[in-house]
């Protein structure tokens, strides 16, 4: 998988999930998400907060020190919060020097590129819990769980994950013909919730 330049895929996913934060209504904040610890308004503030941190990481080369929840967000500002970070963390990662430069991520010290191409990952796949807490309310593109997925495999080759120190859980089994938002929520231990 060539990760030499992570960004325009990166774009491309901040894009769509700015289009679908803008869906949620405040009605369904308090809802059920597939990342079991949280409700819709947990995974907006998580999503929010986690691109605040690799904007910082992007800035200063260090965003460990950011928490990655967002608060004091009114149940009416997801969408401004998200935009607001989202230009945030796309300026931030502008310079062709950041690909290559270290930067300081929960997971360890590594190269720009592959720190952003992790974000990717997480990114995409909580744009996927989202759409699924939501009804698969906006077609997503596929193109950027392809990158995701290849991503999932070679930084988590294990499909059994266990202790703290793994943000996802064990890998369950895919459905047969799944796409592949669907073999990714499955490999980073996701099952559709049960109301949709």
């Amino acid at each position: 998988m060539d990760v030499t330049d992570p960004r325009p895929i990166y774009a491309r996913a901040t894009e769509q999930t700015a289009a679908l934060i803008k869906t949620v209504t405040p009605e369904r904040l308090n809802g059920p998400t597939p990342c079991t610890e949280f409700d819709v308004r947990t995974l907006l503030s998580h999503i929010v907060g986690g691109t605040l941190r690799i904007a910082v990481a992007g800035e200063t080369g260090d965003g460990g020190e950011v928490r990655p929840f967002a608060e004091g967000v009114p149940d009416d500002g997801w969408p401004a919060a998200y935009d607001e970070v989202r230009a945030r963390v796309l300026r931030a990662w502008e310079s062709d020097e950041r690909m290559t430069a270290p930067v300081r991520v929960p997971w360890g010290e590594v190269p720009g590129a592959a720190a952003l191409s992790g974000y990717v990952m997480e990114l995409v796949t909580h744009t996927w819990d989202l759409s699924d807490a939501l009804g698969h309310p906006l077609e997503l593109a596929p193109e950027l769980a392809e990158f995701a997925l290849a991503t999932a495999h070679q930084v988590l080759p294990d499909p059994v994950r266990e202790g703290e120190d793994f943000p996802f859980a064990s890998a369950r089994p895919a459905p047969e013909g799944a796409d592949n938002y669907r073999q990714l929520a499955a490999w980073l231990g996701r099952d559709p919730i049960a109301t949709n």
